[in-house]
């Protein structure tokens, strides 16, 4: 697995981090899910959250103008995957000659990745190369995963959010996804309050009498304390 902010490693690149999108530069070809085995070219490409409702996230891979779709991407927020400082990370394996193909997606600010969903075709090849689950859609979807739409209640999008999912294991066996996938916590919606430290305050009741009785006699202590000390010749 790898990332563009990850230094020394094959595809690193450049990468720089705004709001809902982050712009990734790959040295090398990478592969995301499409028709067939679909691998942008080494280059500069922007990676945009396009919409986030329930558990299924429609992410958008753009050119840096922001005028052409390469991908429009069916994903998963998984809690398993543990944050690093990566941006895009792949599976570790590939077939010989092949390019990476990219498993998930990282926005900063969050500890847990949105898992790219394959054709199903192409996720098993991929499960038995990389020799882990990978989650899968009706391969006949693929083409809604290069349709150029701009916003969720698009065809497609709608389409892609009803899609069936499951997870196909290396030896071809489907599991659910949940065996795969772990969904991220509820966020706290409250903020944390800060309380201030207690005020030493005297009891509405109470009154101030004894407190100057007393301040009293400590006066009068201290001055019968200096009539003790003996007077020093002048």
């Amino acid at each position: 697995m790898f990332g563009p902010c990850d230094p020394g490693v094959s595809a690193q690149g450049e990468c720089r981090r705004v709001e809902q999108e982050t712009t990734v530069t790959f040295s090398a070809p990478v592969e995301v899910p499409g028709v067939g085995a679909q691998v942008l070219p080494a280059g500069t490409y922007v990676f945009k959250l396009l919409d986030s409702q329930a558990d299924r996230h429609i992410v958008q891979i753009l050119n840096p103008r922001g005028n052409h779709i390469y991908a429009t991407v069916l994903a998963i927020p998984n809690y398993r995957l543990k944050a690093t400082d990566k941006t895009v990370m792949t599976f570790n394996e590939r077939a010989v000659g092949e390019p990476e193909a990219i498993r998930a997606w990282f926005y900063p600010g969050n500890n847990w990745g949105q898992e790219f969903v394959y054709p199903k075709q192409r996720a098993l090849e991929l499960a038995k190369i990389t020799n882990l689950p990978v989650l899968a859609m009706p391969t006949d979807l693929a083409t809604y995963l290069i349709q150029p739409v701009v916003s969720a209640d698009e065809p497609p999008v709608i389409a892609l959010k009803a899609a069936p999912i499951e997870a196909v294991k290396p030896t071809g066996e489907v599991v659910a996804v949940n065996e795969v996938v772990e969904a991220p916590p509820v966020e706290a919606v409250a903020a944390v309050q800060t309380t201030p430290e207690p005020e030493m305050r005297l009891p509405k009741t109470a009154s101030l009498m004894p407190l100057v009785g007393l301040i009293g006699l400590l006066s009068l202590g201290a001055g019968f304390a200096l009539l003790g000390f003996p007077k020093r010749p002048v």
